[in-house]
Protein backbone atom coordinates (compact mmCIF):
# COMPACT_ATOMS: atom_id res chain seq x y z
CA UNK A 1 0.00 0.00 0.00
CA UNK A 2 1.33 3.44 -0.82
CA UNK A 3 2.18 5.77 2.04
CA UNK A 4 -0.52 8.23 0.98
CA UNK A 5 -3.29 5.63 1.16
CA UNK A 6 -1.85 4.08 4.31
CA UNK A 7 -1.50 7.47 5.99
CA UNK A 8 -4.93 8.66 4.98
CA UNK A 9 -6.61 5.36 5.83
CA UNK A 10 -10.16 4.67 4.85
CA UNK A 11 -12.98 7.02 5.75
CA UNK A 12 -15.61 5.78 8.19
CA UNK A 13 -17.99 5.24 5.27
CA UNK A 14 -15.43 3.25 3.29
CA UNK A 15 -14.54 1.15 6.33
CA UNK A 16 -18.24 0.40 6.84
CA UNK A 17 -18.53 -0.75 3.19
CA UNK A 18 -15.37 -2.84 3.56
CA UNK A 19 -16.59 -4.56 6.72
CA UNK A 20 -20.01 -5.22 5.16
CA UNK A 21 -18.46 -6.88 2.11
CA UNK A 22 -16.25 -9.11 4.26
CA UNK A 23 -19.06 -10.64 6.35
CA UNK A 24 -21.35 -13.31 4.92
CA UNK A 25 -24.57 -11.63 6.07
CA UNK A 26 -23.42 -8.16 5.05
CA UNK A 27 -22.32 -9.33 1.60
CA UNK A 28 -25.60 -11.20 1.05
CA UNK A 29 -27.57 -8.08 2.01
CA UNK A 30 -25.43 -5.88 -0.26
CA UNK A 31 -25.79 -8.29 -3.19
CA UNK A 32 -29.53 -8.65 -2.64
CA UNK A 33 -29.94 -4.86 -2.71
CA UNK A 34 -27.38 -3.95 -5.39
CA UNK A 35 -26.15 -7.04 -7.31
CA UNK A 36 -28.67 -9.90 -7.15
CA UNK A 37 -26.94 -11.87 -9.94
CA UNK A 38 -23.73 -11.90 -7.89
CA UNK A 39 -25.70 -13.40 -5.01
CA UNK A 40 -27.16 -16.06 -7.28
CA UNK A 41 -23.77 -16.90 -8.80
CA UNK A 42 -22.24 -17.33 -5.33
CA UNK A 43 -19.54 -14.64 -5.55
CA UNK A 44 -17.60 -14.02 -2.35
CA UNK A 45 -15.27 -11.19 -1.39
CA UNK A 46 -12.32 -12.89 0.33
CA UNK A 47 -9.98 -9.90 0.83
CA UNK A 48 -10.67 -6.18 0.65
CA UNK A 49 -8.15 -3.53 1.66
CA UNK A 50 -7.35 -0.10 0.20
CA UNK A 51 -4.81 -1.84 -2.04
CA UNK A 52 -6.15 -5.30 -2.87
CA UNK A 53 -9.38 -7.18 -3.49
CA UNK A 54 -9.92 -10.90 -4.00
CA UNK A 55 -13.26 -12.25 -5.23
CA UNK A 56 -14.13 -15.90 -5.84
CA UNK A 57 -16.62 -17.38 -8.25
CA UNK A 58 -17.45 -21.02 -7.54
CA UNK A 59 -17.51 -23.71 -10.17
CA UNK A 60 -20.98 -25.20 -10.05
CA UNK A 61 -24.37 -25.44 -11.68
CA UNK A 62 -25.08 -21.71 -11.29
CA UNK A 63 -21.92 -20.56 -13.05
CA UNK A 64 -21.09 -23.21 -15.65
CA UNK A 65 -21.73 -23.28 -19.38
CA UNK A 66 -22.64 -26.28 -21.58
CA UNK A 67 -18.90 -26.92 -22.14
CA UNK A 68 -18.36 -27.70 -18.44
CA UNK A 69 -16.34 -24.62 -17.60
CA UNK A 70 -17.16 -21.40 -15.78
CA UNK A 71 -19.26 -19.20 -18.03
CA UNK A 72 -17.38 -16.09 -19.19
CA UNK A 73 -20.13 -13.82 -17.86
CA UNK A 74 -19.74 -15.26 -14.36
CA UNK A 75 -16.00 -14.70 -14.64
CA UNK A 76 -16.57 -11.13 -15.81
CA UNK A 77 -18.91 -10.48 -12.88
CA UNK A 78 -16.30 -11.64 -10.36
CA UNK A 79 -13.54 -9.76 -12.17
CA UNK A 80 -15.55 -6.54 -12.23
CA UNK A 81 -16.35 -6.86 -8.53
CA UNK A 82 -12.65 -7.24 -7.69
CA UNK A 83 -11.95 -3.88 -9.36
CA UNK A 84 -15.27 -2.27 -8.46
CA UNK A 85 -14.96 -2.91 -4.73
CA UNK A 86 -11.62 -1.06 -4.71
CA UNK A 87 -13.18 1.75 -6.73
CA UNK A 88 -16.08 1.93 -4.29
CA UNK A 89 -13.68 2.22 -1.34
CA UNK A 90 -11.85 5.05 -3.09
CA UNK A 91 -15.10 6.86 -3.90
CA UNK A 92 -16.41 6.40 -0.33
CA UNK A 93 -13.12 7.80 1.03
CA UNK A 94 -13.26 10.91 -1.20
CA UNK A 95 -15.28 13.03 1.22
CA UNK A 96 -17.38 14.42 -1.64
CA UNK A 97 -19.73 12.67 -4.08
CA UNK A 98 -17.90 11.00 -6.98
CA UNK A 99 -19.58 9.03 -9.75
CA UNK A 100 -18.11 5.75 -10.96
CA UNK A 101 -18.91 3.85 -14.14
CA UNK A 102 -17.22 1.13 -16.16
CA UNK A 103 -16.08 2.69 -19.44
CA UNK A 104 -14.62 -0.42 -21.05
CA UNK A 105 -13.45 -3.94 -20.39
CA UNK A 106 -11.03 -6.31 -22.09
CA UNK A 107 -10.46 -9.95 -21.28
CA UNK A 108 -8.25 -12.85 -22.26
CA UNK A 109 -8.93 -16.45 -21.33
CA UNK A 110 -5.86 -18.62 -20.93
CA UNK A 111 -7.12 -21.85 -19.36
CA UNK A 112 -10.45 -23.62 -19.10
CA UNK A 113 -11.93 -22.79 -15.69
CA UNK A 114 -13.21 -26.02 -14.15
CA UNK A 115 -12.70 -25.11 -10.48
CA UNK A 116 -13.33 -22.13 -8.25
CA UNK A 117 -11.64 -19.01 -9.64
CA UNK A 118 -10.15 -16.25 -7.53
CA UNK A 119 -9.87 -12.82 -9.14
CA UNK A 120 -7.25 -10.59 -7.58
CA UNK A 121 -6.86 -6.86 -8.23
CA UNK A 122 -3.95 -5.02 -6.63
CA UNK A 123 -4.51 -1.58 -8.19
CA UNK A 124 -5.89 0.24 -5.15
CA UNK A 125 -3.23 2.95 -5.29
CA UNK A 126 -4.13 3.69 -8.89
CA UNK A 127 -7.85 4.15 -8.26
CA UNK A 128 -7.33 6.16 -5.05
CA UNK A 129 -5.02 8.51 -7.01
CA UNK A 130 -7.63 8.88 -9.77
CA UNK A 131 -10.34 9.75 -7.24
CA UNK A 132 -8.05 12.32 -5.59
CA UNK A 133 -7.40 13.83 -9.04
CA UNK A 134 -11.07 14.20 -9.95
CA UNK A 135 -11.84 15.71 -6.54
CA UNK A 136 -8.97 18.20 -6.91
CA UNK A 137 -9.67 19.21 -10.51
CA UNK A 138 -13.38 18.56 -10.94
CA UNK A 139 -12.52 16.95 -14.27
CA UNK A 140 -13.43 13.41 -15.24
CA UNK A 141 -10.59 10.89 -15.05
CA UNK A 142 -10.16 7.23 -15.81
CA UNK A 143 -8.47 4.47 -13.87
CA UNK A 144 -7.38 1.28 -15.61
CA UNK A 145 -7.54 -1.62 -13.18
CA UNK A 146 -6.35 -5.15 -13.94
CA UNK A 147 -7.42 -8.36 -12.29
CA UNK A 148 -6.18 -11.91 -12.71
CA UNK A 149 -8.31 -15.01 -12.27
CA UNK A 150 -6.42 -18.01 -10.92
CA UNK A 151 -7.35 -21.60 -10.24
CA UNK A 152 -6.64 -23.12 -6.80
CA UNK A 153 -3.23 -24.38 -8.00
CA UNK A 154 -2.21 -20.85 -9.05
CA UNK A 155 -2.69 -21.38 -12.79
CA UNK A 156 -3.91 -18.21 -14.53
CA UNK A 157 -7.25 -18.86 -16.21
CA UNK A 158 -8.26 -15.32 -17.21
CA UNK A 159 -7.10 -11.71 -17.19
CA UNK A 160 -9.45 -8.73 -17.25
CA UNK A 161 -8.84 -4.99 -17.48
CA UNK A 162 -11.57 -2.53 -16.58
CA UNK A 163 -11.39 1.19 -17.27
CA UNK A 164 -13.37 3.01 -14.61
CA UNK A 165 -14.60 6.54 -15.37
CA UNK A 166 -14.64 8.77 -12.31
CA UNK A 167 -15.97 12.29 -11.93
CA UNK A 168 -16.61 14.58 -9.01
CA UNK A 169 -20.33 15.27 -8.92
CA UNK A 170 -21.35 18.90 -9.16
CA UNK A 171 -24.05 20.17 -6.79
CA UNK A 172 -27.41 20.66 -8.43
CA UNK A 173 -29.01 24.09 -8.16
Amino acid sequence: MSESVAAAGLSAGAEKVRRRMLTAAGLRAYFLAKLPLALFAGLKVRTLTAQRCEVTVPYGWRSTNPFRSTYFAAQAMAAELSTGALTLLAVESAGVPVSMLVGSMTATFEKKATETLTFTCEDGDRVFAAVRETVATGEGVTAELSTVGTLPDGTVAARFTFVWSLKKKTPRP
